[in-house]
């Protein structure tokens, strides 16, 4: 017989950036790729690493560890895009965010989490839903807010990087 897991609980996907381990609620995450062919977008924000190609749609690169103020990835054999959906007035956007490895599946009760501290985290704390400590470990998982990491204007501006990429380019006489 299974037990049943109460439904306050929450899962996440975690995720290392700079030597921290992150997560996102997993009902954001669409998939998981391998880093392969990201092309550079010229004039595009710094933390933007620039669009892939999925199965025929362009999705933005995100090179969060650039956007939460952190240094930039350095692209290794681990490095992954987590492929996650964002809602933009009510339209669904998705982005390609850049990690430096993917960590585990975590499922956290509210009491395994906390307010994020007002000082010392390593990223912006309105960045942050809590820090989750899953029952047996020492050491802080930091909860993003995807929502409030990528404003509303930079989600429309990495839409609208996507956008360019797959217009045809003109070719001159």
């Amino acid at each position: 017989m299974s037990e049943e897991v109460p439904e306050t609980s929450t899962q996440y996907l975690s995720f290392i950036l700079a030597g921290e381990e992150f997560a996102l609620g997993i009902l954001q995450v669409k998939e998981i790729i391998e880093y392969d062919t990201v092309t550079r977008i010229p004039g595009a924000p710094v933390w933007v690493r620039g669009v892939f190609n999925l199965r025929g749609s362009v999705v933005p690169v995100v090179d969060l560890a650039v956007k939460l103020g952190l240094p930039p990835a350095t692209v290794t054999k681990w490095s992954c895009i987590v492929v996650v959906e964002v809602k933009l007035g009510g339209e669904q956007l998705v982005l390609g965010l850049l990690v430096d490895a993917i960590g585990q599946a975590l499922e956290l009760q509210p009491s395994e989490v906390v307010p994020p501290p007002s000082f010392g985290a390593p990223v912006h704390v309105d960045y942050l839903l809590g820090m989750g400590l899953p029952a047996g470990e020492k050491k802080f998982v930091l909860l993003m807010d995807l929502d409030k990491v990528l404003s509303t204007q930079e989600v429309l501006l990495a839409s609208t990087l996507r956008t360019e990429a797959e217009a045809p380019v003109q070719e001159e006489p």
